[in-house]
C-alpha cells in the first residue's frame, strides 16, 4: 500500500485547524487504498496551535507534528516537512483551507497515471482579495516568467503533490534563501496544473499583508535571476556616455560661442538625479550580496524544538 505524506505549515493556525483535520480526514476516508501521515510543522506560534496538535497526535497516530525554537518562516516550514516526509508521495498545502482538499484525488490520478511527476493547483481568480493586491500579484507572475528561466504559472499555489523522484530533488536544494514556488519550477519534472476558483480562509487571520508579499516577491526575483545586476550595469554604462557627450556640449558651445556655463539649478537637479540612480544600483548589488552573506555562513534552515517524529528522523532534521 503507497503512503502519502502531507505537509501542513502553521502559524498561529488554533482556529483554522479543528476545521482542517475534519476535512482532510474525512477526504482520507475516501483514499482507503492509501496510507496517510500529516505533518504539521509549527513555525514558532504563539497561539495554542501545538498544544492542540499534541492533544490531537495522541488520539491519531496520522498527526506528526515539528515545532520550530521560533518562527522560520513558511519556506523553512515547508523545506523540514519535505526533510522529514517518508511517503511515496508528498503533498504541501496550507492549514486556512485555502488549499481545499478535496482536490487530492484528482492529484492522486495524475500521479497514478504515470504521466506526471507532480500535480500542482492554480487559482483561476482572486475573489475576496484586494483588487490592487490581485494586479501587483498578477504583474509579479508576468514579470518573473519574463525575466526567469522557471516556470510559474499565473495564480500558482504550493498546494501540490509530488512524487518520491521530485521530492527528493527539492531537499537537494539546501539553500538558505528559499523561494518554493521558484524552486518547483526550476527542478522540472512534468507536472499536471490542476484550476480551482479562489476559496477564502476557514478561520483566523491571514499572516501575509501586502507589504511581507512585496518583500516576498522580491526575494523570488532575487532568488532566480540576475537581470537586476544587469539592469544597475547597462544604467551606469548609459549615464557615462550620457555625461560625456553633455561635457563635449559644453565645451563646444563655450569654445564656438562663448557662451558661459550656467544653469545651477538644473545641475543640481540632473546631480540628485543621477545620485538617486547610483544608490538604486548600489541597492541591487547589495542585495544580492546580502544573499552571498547569509548563504555563506551556513546557519541551519530552522531549529526544533520538539516533535513525535521518529528518532532517525529526528536525527535527519538536526544535522
Amino acid at each position: 500500500m503507497k503512503q502519502i505524506s502531507i505537509i501542513v505549515p502553521c502559524f498561529n493556525e488554533q482556529e483554522a485547524l479543528p476545521l482542517f483535520l475534519q476535512e482532510i480526514d474525512r477526504v482520507c476516508k475516501g483514499l482507503s487504498e492509501y496510507e496517510f501521515e500529516w505533518i504539521f510543522v509549527d513555525d514558532g506560534s504563539r497561539d495554542g496551535t501545538l498544544s492542540l496538535l499534541k492533544e490531537r497526535a495522541k488520539e491519531d497516530s496520522r498527526i506528526k507534528y515539528i515545532s520550530f525554537s521560533r518562527n522560520f518562516g513558511k519556506e523553512a516550514a515547508i523545506y523540514a516537512g519535505l526533510e522529514a516526509a517518508e511517503g511515496d508521495y508528498t503533498a504541501v498545502m496550507d492549514a486556512d483551507l485555502q488549499d481545499p482538499p478535496r482536490l487530492l484525488p484528482e492529484m492522486i490520478e495524475a500521479l497514478e497515471s504515470g504521466d506526471y511527476d507532480s500535480a500542482a493547483t492554480r487559482r483561476v481568480d482572486r475573489k475576496g482579495e484586494p483588487p490592487i493586491r490581485s494586479f501587483f500579484a498578477r504583474m509579479f507572475y508576468r514579470l518573473i516568467r519574463k525575466i526567469s528561466d522557471i516556470d510559474i504559472v499565473d495564480g500558482a499555489r504550493d498546494f501540490r503533490l509530488m512524487n518520491r523522484k521530485m521530492k527528493d530533488a527539492i531537499v537537494s536544494m539546501t539553500e538558505y534563501n528559499r523561494f518554493s514556488k521558484g524552486i518547483f519550477g526550476w527542478v522540472g519534472f512534468r507536472t499536471k496544473w490542476i484550476p480551482f476558483e479562489n476559496v477564502e480562509r476557514a478561520a483566523g487571520e491571514t499572516k501575509w499583508s501586502f507589504w511581507k508579499l512585496l518583500i516576498y516577491s522580491i526575494e523570488g526575483i532575487v532568488a532566480f535571476t540576475t537581470l537586476p545586476l544587469s539592469i544597475a550595469a547597462y544604467l551606469g554604462l548609459i549615464f557615462c556616455l550620457v555625461a560625456f557627450f553633455m561635457v563635449l556640449v559644453v565645451i563646444a558651445k563655450t569654445l564656438m560661442f562663448g557662451d558661459p556655463v550656467g544653469g545651477w539649478p538644473s545641475l543640481a537637479c540632473i546631480i540628485l538625479f543621477v545620485g538617486g540612480i547610483q544608490l538604486l544600483c548600489a541597492g541591487i548589488v547589495g542585495k544580492y550580496l546580502a544573499k552571498i552573506y547569509l548563504e555563506v555562513k551556513h546557519r541551519p534552515l530552522y531549529l526544533v524544538a520538539e516533535d513525535n517524529l521518529k528518532d532517525d528522523l529526528r536525527e535527519k532534521g538536526e544535522e
